[in-house]
């Protein structure tokens, strides 16, 4: 899907990645229609800042192409546009000098980084819901056997405490061969130093 300036949609097909390219260059469309195809993408064109700044609102992108020469021309409004351009990657680029080929290559090697830098969040997000779980677990079956422990305890909480503190010690387990093979641990054993 493309649209120009004012987010108007030509292609109703949901692509993968939405890039928005801030330029008031003119004929841009044609460039930019090619890439499109190539990497099966939609690629929406902001007249200048304020359409950008709308457009950023209403919708997330992957990438924000900036036009070089908007960004010399206001720095501010340059620093607005990277301030709101959410989770997408900021790529600043002459789009009046260099070819479709060259903006193609940074399109991908910005998609490239956005996918590693999202995986990358994804897996430190399950180490650290990992390690609250593996310390809730472990809490749980330690506050049990200080239960277990207590002298005249009636035998019906005790056998309940006693069955608490199984589960617990099973989960402790479940985790521990989990963990042996989570792709979170691969990642911690390939930056170790061997």
């Amino acid at each position: 899907m493309k649209t120009q300036g004012n987010g108007t949609a030509l292609d109703t097909h949901p692509p993968r990645h939405r890039v928005l390219v801030v330029t008031m260059l003119e004929g841009i469309d044609t460039k930019v229609a090619e890439i499109a195809v190539h990497l099966a993408m939609s690629i929406e064109i902001a007249g200048g800042r304020s359409a950008a700044l709308h457009m950023l609102e209403r919708k997330s992108y992957s990438v924000v192409v900036l036009d070089q020469m908007l960004a010399e021309t206001d720095p501010e409004g340059a620093d607005l546009l990277w301030r709101h351009c959410g989770f997408a990657v900021p790529l600043q680029f002459s789009l009046s000098i260099a070819g479709s080929a060259r903006l193609e290559r940074e399109l991908r090697m910005a998609l490239a980084r956005r996918e590693r830098e999202q995986e990358l969040a994804r897996l430190a997000a399950a180490a650290e819901i990992d390690a609250e779980i593996k310390n809730a677990v472990t809490a749980f079956l330690l506050e049990s056997q200080l239960a277990l422990a207590e002298a005249g305890m009636p035998l019906a909480i005790e056998g309940r405490l006693q069955n608490m503190a199984e589960i617990a010690s099973r989960l402790r387990a479940d985790l521990r061969k989990s963990a042996a093979t989570s792709p979170v641990r691969g990642i911690e054993r390939s930056n170790s130093p061997k």
